[in-house]
């Protein structure tokens, strides 16, 4: 299990190191979650590499979410004062998401039916 840790926090160092290099503005833990799993489909890890340490830590996510319950308490008061403009920007956000992920959806099944299409005629007429 120890290996296994070392694989992903080498993932960890990975996303550190392009964040320092490149100034990117993006999360190392992001750009090393991306690496891992573009090595996890080219099968450079192997997934038995890293599967016993990523069951433990996705089994207890929920306390990683502790310090950040705290530090949300913390800052009630603001909540309490900008609560308005918080919920209007959720409910904001959440509509655009979902009518975003509806067109791309769409484009997307649009572009597959099209595809299957041309294959189909394109095999009937050899």
């Amino acid at each position: 299990m120890l290996i296994q840790c070392g694989v992903l926090f080498a993932f960890l160092a990975f996303g550190e190191f392009v964040v320092w290099l490149t100034g990117v503005p993006l999360p190392s833990s992001v750009i090393g979650m991306v690496a891992l799993t573009a090595a996890l489909k080219a099968r450079v890890v192997k997934l038995y590499q890293v599967e016993r340490v990523a069951d433990f830590l996705v089994h207890n996510l929920g306390f990683f979410f502790v310090p950040a319950g705290i530090g949300i308490m913390r800052c009630l008061g603001i909540l309490r004062e900008q609560w308005w403009p918080i919920v209007a920007s959720a409910v904001l956000s959440t509509i655009v998401i979902i009518l975003v992920t509806a067109r791309v959806h769409q484009w997307t099944r649009r572009s597959r039916l099209l595809k299957l299409r041309r294959n189909r005629a394109t095999s009937l007429n050899d």
